[in-house]
């Protein structure tokens, strides 16, 4: 596998993963968690574990291809915000949209 399809393989991930949570009440797609709709902080909390596991994703096709970069600060500064703003879609359909009753 290449650099370029590893890396949209990557946000590929992370978009799929980013709107997990807002999708349905499960937990991680398919934990039932609640009768009724899943909190607001469970969909946060979920989000944090994704983020991890996007992560994780990209540092094992990172050491597939070769050298695994240190990541510094700067690096979680960026892809904090840039996973949070992947989820947005899946945000603005679970809260944003007005519903026909």
């Amino acid at each position: 596998m290449d650099v370029s399809l590893s890396s949209w393989l990557v946000i590929a991930v992370a978009l799929v993963l980013a709107n997990l949570p807002f999708m349905n009440e499960a937990l991680f797609g398919f934990i039932p968690a609640f009768k009724g709709a899943k909190p607001a902080w469970m969909r946060v909390g979920e989000l944090l574990v994704l983020y991890f596991v996007t992560g994780a994703v990209a540092y094992a096709l990172e050491a597939r291809i070769g050298n695994v970069f240190t990541q510094v600060k700067e690096f979680y500064m960026i892809t904090v915000p840039l996973f949070v703003v992947l989820g947005f879609p899946g945000f603005v359909l679970r809260y944003l949209r007005k519903r026909h009753h």
